[in-house]
């Protein structure tokens, strides 16, 4: 998934958009290689190395990848879209804080 975050992260520069990553794998120095190596710019936190850290037990994360789309007032609006259907849920919300709806 990271290709398409990176893309979203770029087009969506200078716009209310935040992308952020929660990861729980084991090494932690390993996926500070990969993070470099994959050029994540945006904030990405470590949940304690195991599929039950704090971040996956308080957000009830039971699969990975789980992705959530919040909107501008944090509620969850959407869950588990990818590729195109996450850039359509991102650009509605988008529509929505430009138009005011929010």
């Amino acid at each position: 998934m990271y290709p398409h975050e990176r893309s979203l992260v770029k087009r969506l520069a200078g716009e209310p958009f935040a992308l952020l990553g929660i990861n729980s794998d084991r090494d932690r120095e390993k996926l500070k290689e990969v993070l470099k190596k994959e050029e994540i710019t945006w904030r990405s936190w470590w949940d304690g190395g195991s599929t039950h850290g704090p971040i996956a037990t308080q957000w009830n994360v039971r699969g990975w990848p789980t992705v959530y789309v919040l909107d501008a007032k944090g509620v969850i609006r959407y869950k588990n879209v990818r590729g195109e259907a996450m850039d359509k849920a991102i650009d509605e919300l988008m529509a929505e804080m430009k138009d005011g709806a929010t």
